[in-house]
């Protein structure tokens, strides 16, 4: 956590919250991704996506002037007719993963919430103590005939960075750590290929520090997380000065695998 953090954390829950170490001067340090030319043709990866994080996820107090309770369908096709896969990633502030996973075709939803800890049904206000062992995390239903994991396991390593300890930019914590929770031993062995093969290449100037679990539960966040970005563009700052660059950036590197790609 930082300062910004803390003036947040005052505002919401008075109460409960606990200074943080965290100097507040690194809220403005960049924690670029440099993915070599070598690894990228070799991997088919188009370009790394690594994005100056300006200030804490944490540090915005959440809109409630447009709630979204209920998840769109973000395909074109009936969930109820195709087999469904499902992949869990943490990979920082769910705000911004949410907007990008959401878009990629094949991605029937993208689900805020909470994974890897030992508190059950935790909340917000919980999580963002570090003391539940949860991570912000993704719960990513997808279609396999469209996208597959590998694919999916591509988009996690291209937009965060995987070499910092519970850390993503100026988001600090436990629960801003890099995971993947796999649901199959298939997903276990891609998962710890890629790692192994991004730390052997070179790709990061550090070695990756992703953990690599069994999933066991997922809960999800409150319903003001969730489509963060869509409801919340216009009305937070924080969506246009740190998801929208990150997004359009996506956009960019992974354009041919968009739902707007005319597949």
């Amino acid at each position: 956590m930082n300062t910004v953090n803390e003036n947040r954390k005052n505002n919401e829950y008075p109460a409960t919250y606990k200074t943080s170490p965290c100097d507040a001067a690194k809220l403005h340090e960049i924690y670029p991704l440099r993915l070599k030319l070598e690894f990228m043709k070799t991997m088919l990866i188009p370009a790394i996506l690594g994005l100056a994080t300006l200030v804490s996820c944490g540090q915005r107090t959440p809109s409630t002037a447009n709630l979204t309770m209920e998840k769109k369908n973000m395909t074109m096709t009936d969930p109820s007719t195709v087999k469904t896969e499902t992949a869990t990633f943490a990979n920082g502030c769910f705000w911004c993963t949410e907007a990008i996973f959401e878009e990629l075709d094949g991605v029937i939803s993208a689900t805020s919430g909470y994974t890897g800890g030992q508190t059950e049904n935790p909340t917000y206000k919980q999580v963002c103590t570090g003391e539940t062992g949860h991570a912000e995390c993704l719960q990513i239903e997808y279609d396999p005939a469209k996208i597959s994991f590998d694919e999916l396991l591509a988009v996690f390593w291209e937009t965060h960075d995987p070499t910092t300890l519970n850390r993503q930019g100026a988001d600090a914590g436990t629960q801003y750590r890099s995971g993947v929770f796999y649901h199959n031993q298939e997903q276990k062995e891609k998962a710890e290929k890629y790692k192994a093969e991004l730390d052997k290449s070179g790709a990061f100037d550090r070695p990756i520090v992703t953990e690599i679990t069994p999933f066991t539960s997922f809960y999800p966040a409150e319903d003001y997380h969730q489509q963060y970005f869509e409801n919340n563009e216009n009305s937070n700052p924080y969506c246009k000065i740190v998801i929208r660059p990150k997004l359009d950036k996506f956009r960019k590197v992974f354009r041919d695998k968009l739902k707007t790609a005319g597949h």
